[in-house]
């Protein structure tokens, strides 16, 4: 008696698993001032304004921080904000 042929489904991968996230990181410089900086980051993010001064000390605290994550698109759509005042940032996915 021959076996039943199971039916072998590709596996589908879900949507998180295919858009892995993505992150802007911004470092720290010397040449801008805080609040160029964190007008930037509510510009390019549309972060509240106190979440932006706290993302502000940490870059400048730690030398960097994850300023945002999202699709690759809206990275590349941040991080080209921050970069028009020549702030320095990473897209890492």
């Amino acid at each position: 008696m021959a076996s039943p042929q199971i039916e072998k489904k590709p596996h589908i991968l879900e949507e998180t698993q295919i858009h892995a996230p993505w992150t802007v990181i911004l470092f720290n410089d010397e040449v801008h001032t805080f609040d160029e900086v964190i007008i930037q980051l509510v510009k390019a993010t549309g972060c509240a304004l106190h979440e932006a001064e706290a993302l502000t000390w940490e870059v400048h605290i730690r030398g960097k921080a994850i300023v945002y994550q999202g699709d690759i698109e809206s990275c590349l759509r941040v991080s080209s904000i921050l970069r028009e005042i020549e702030l320095i940032t990473e897209i890492t996915g």
